[in-house]
């Protein structure tokens, strides 16, 4: 039997008869011990087992990028029946590694290469698959966005950049930086347990601390296993311990992770400027819904004018993009008047004044209705592109205008879903606040399929 086997042998007889443990107990350690400082009693094999075995020479870079994740990752054995039972609700979604696969293609390479760079466990790669299923365009009911899931208030705190135009907590690369930087700083503030750091980063550090203490006046252990947290805090390190044991050994649970290239999937490229979101994905070649995948951080039909002016583009497209960009003359670029609204003036005729469209108005200033006030300065946007750019992403040719009543227990997802748009389409269209609330009896403009 070839090693590998062996320990897939090995590690099935450890998984399944650890289902019928208890959670448990945990002894601090040194930091080189198991997955957070902490190694597990018994009942729980250490982490760092299968990976000690000596190589002869070492391996060559893994083609898929599941395979070089699972070289990195150590806290595949820890089990318990909270594992356990996270792992089996994990293998009863058969869709989920494929759809996770697909998502891991553009994004994943790169969180796992910033992972690496700053020496963290390799299993804090996997933890937006945790969170959001690597969805960037992913909200919660509680306003937690992107593939991180950052909260409102945690990036407020910690001056993550978020405006009408843009925010940060959906661009790929400011998400991940601000996610690791803030994982980095609560595991400096629970002496280097990861285990605790990232029960902070689910619950909150001050819910968290709070737990510690109250275990340390009842003189009880103070480790995230025996910890008085709430329930979802409860669950969440266990989702990922188990998500990592699956990665580590699909064999042993006979799943097929489809494979992912080890190897960069975007770009970054210089825009010389703000730009029309649908002007840029011409210039890569791209349909403007596949862009906005690359650039989920844009919000509007234009890239923020208060952002570097960067975009990321699929590998390989960069010099086309640049040079289109080179060639862009000054009509092909977003200029902008601003204009103090004057008593008697609506939008109607400030549009005529112009020669713009009060659709373009509402749009660039996040107008809601026709109200609009004296004395405050609009935005007018010269030259034709932004006419261009509104009417091709609504795309009226094979698309027409539906309005639909929200109801009660709607959500962007659910909408997204029944009229096959995307929920960037509909905070776009609707010029809506991503971090707000739908409410009963709201009006939203839809364009669905014609056909």
């Amino acid at each position: 039997m070839t090693l590998r086997g062996l320990l897939l042998v090995i590690s099935s007889i450890i998984f399944m008869a650890g289902c019928q443990t208890a959670p448990p107990t945990v002894t601090a350690q040194s930091s080189e011990s198991a997955a957070s400082g902490t190694v597990l009693d018994e009942a729980v094999t250490d982490a760092r087992a299968p990976r000690q075995v000596a190589q002869s020479k070492p391996l060559p870079p893994p083609e898929d990028l599941w395979e070089r994740i699972r070289r990195g990752l150590t806290w595949q054995t820890i089990h318990n029946a909270q594992i356990g039972a996270s792992r089996d609700a994990f293998l009863r979604q058969p869709t989920y590694l494929p759809v996770v696969s697909e998502r891991a293609a553009l994004y994943l390479h790169y969180i796992v290469e910033e992972v690496e760079k700053r020496g963290m466990p390799m299993e804090i790669a996997l933890l937006p698959l945790v969170e959001s299923t690597l969805n960037p365009f992913a909200y919660s009911s509680q306003n937690a966005a992107g593939m991180w899931q950052v909260m409102p208030a945690t990036a407020k705190h910690y001056g993550m950049a978020r405006n009408w135009w843009y925010d940060g907590r959906l661009d790929v690369r400011e998400s991940t930086g601000f996610a690791l930087d803030y994982l980095e700083r609560l595991h400096k503030e629970f002496d280097g347990d990861w285990m605790l750091a990232l029960a902070a980063y689910n619950g909150g550090k001050g819910r968290v601390a709070r737990a510690i203490a109250k275990a340390e006046k009842n003189g009880k252990p103070t480790n995230y296993w025996a910890l008085q947290l709430p329930r979802e805090t409860t669950k969440y390190i266990p989702k990922l311990i188990a998500l990592t044991a699956i990665i580590a050994y699909p064999e042993a649970f006979d799943v097929t992770i489809p494979n992912v290239a080890n190897a960069p999937a975007f770009e970054i490229v210089g825009t010389g400027g703000q730009i029309e979101m649908l002007r840029a994905a011409e210039l890569a070649g791209m349909e403007l819904k596949e862009f906005r995948r690359y650039n989920p951080g844009q919000l509007r039909w234009a890239t923020s004018p208060d952002q570097p002016q960067e975009l990321l583009v699929p590998v390989g497209t960069g010099k086309r993009f640049e040079l289109g960009v080179a060639s862009l003359g000054p009509e092909d670029r977003v200029s902008w008047q601003h204009y103090r609204i004057r008593r008697g003036d609506s939008l109607i005729s400030i549009a005529r004044r112009f020669d713009t469209e009060v659709g373009l108005l509402r749009e660039v200033n996040n107008v809601r209705g026709n109200l609009i006030r004296a004395g405050d300065t609009m935005m007018i946007p010269d030259g034709s592109a932004w006419a261009e750019s509104l009417a091709l992403a609504q795309n009226n040719q094979n698309r027409i205008e539906k309005g639909y009543r929200v109801r009660s227990g709607d959500s962007l997802y659910g909408i997204a879903g029944k009229f096959n748009v995307t929920i960037d389409d509909i905070i776009s269209w609707n010029s809506l606040n991503p971090r707000s609330y739908l409410q009963p009896g709201q009006r939203l403009t839809l364009y669905v399929s014609g056909g």
